[in-house]
């Protein structure tokens, strides 16, 4: 079996190259030849393969791939429903529990969004998370104390105001689930930030999840079709953010449990 793993031609780092790298040496021991191809490349490969590894988010060369028919995981819808927040929370709204969540009505240069402000103030309270609606690794993330604070955080970017979850505050559980079953988690915690992400200085332990937890997780990948994703879920049973691309190395650290083997184990049985 044949793959190309693509990542991002402009997001370099230490963390990336780590995990490019772990997923490649994955694939050799599973007799898969896995090359690693960055968004660019792919524009001028015409390379073929079996599959496609697809740990980026440019949806329209994910969407391009599917079109000369080479079997993307995860597809570019999967991909697209999970970077945008207000897809993710339109498309698991009625089948999961989410915190109450406006998104914030389609403007143009200059808009003035005083008025929706403090009626979604009225009526999530507050504090509330303010969160645009494109970003990782919990940036671009506010919790906002005042509708002031809200309009300092607003530029022409799309974004969506939250509910915040106090009981939940810096921490969360991670479970990582790949063709529907959940094969890892982790609980993770930050004392000094109300985001629990690792890459915010936050910390995590292995966790055993609840069926309820698991059947939350299963069900939201499920519905925005992920083969495999990371779902974040707050105290009371809320689904925070579903990722299309998690980075495992933080759950195999804290876990001890690979993700790989099993993402291209479901691969090798839907291609």
């Amino acid at each position: 079996m044949t793959g190309i793993l693509v990542a991002n031609a402009y997001l370099r780092g230490e963390k990336f190259d780590t995990l490019h790298k772990h997923l490649i040496d994955c694939a050799e021991r599973l007799d898969i030849s896995l090359k690693l191809k960055n968004n660019e490349e792919m524009l001028f490969c015409g390379e073929g393969c079996d599959f496609v590894l697809f740990w980026d988010k440019d949806v329209n060369l994910a969407k391009a791939l599917e079109n000369k028919g080479i079997p993307v995981f995860n597809s570019a819808r999967s991909i697209a429903l999970c970077d945008d927040k207000a897809k993710t929370y339109l498309a698991l709204d009625g089948r999961v529990k989410q915190p109450k969540t406006l998104i914030a009505p389609l403007s143009f240069y200059g808009a003035d969004y005083r008025s929706f402000v403090r009626k979604a103030a009225e009526i999530l309270g507050l504090p509330l998370v303010f969160k645009e609606c494109f970003g990782s690794f919990g940036e671009q993330v506010y919790l906002c104390r005042t509708v002031d604070e809200i309009l300092s955080r607003i530029s022409e970017k799309p974004f969506l105001l939250q509910e915040f979850i106090a009981s939940s505050a810096g921490e969360d559980v991670r479970l990582e689930i790949v063709d529907g079953d959940c094969v890892a988690a982790m609980k993770r915690r930050n004392d000094n930030d109300f985001r629990s992400n690792i890459t915010n200085g936050g910390t995590a332990a292995p966790y055993t999840p609840t069926d309820a937890e698991i059947d939350l997780a299963v069900t939201a990948c499920k519905t925005l079709g992920l083969t495999f994703g990371g779902v974040d879920i707050l105290s009371g049973g809320y689904v925070c953010e579903v990722n299309s691309n998690a980075h495992i190395i933080n759950i195999m650290n804290a876990t001890g449990i690979d993700i790989a083997p099993f993402i291209f184990e479901a691969i090798g049985r839907k291609i």
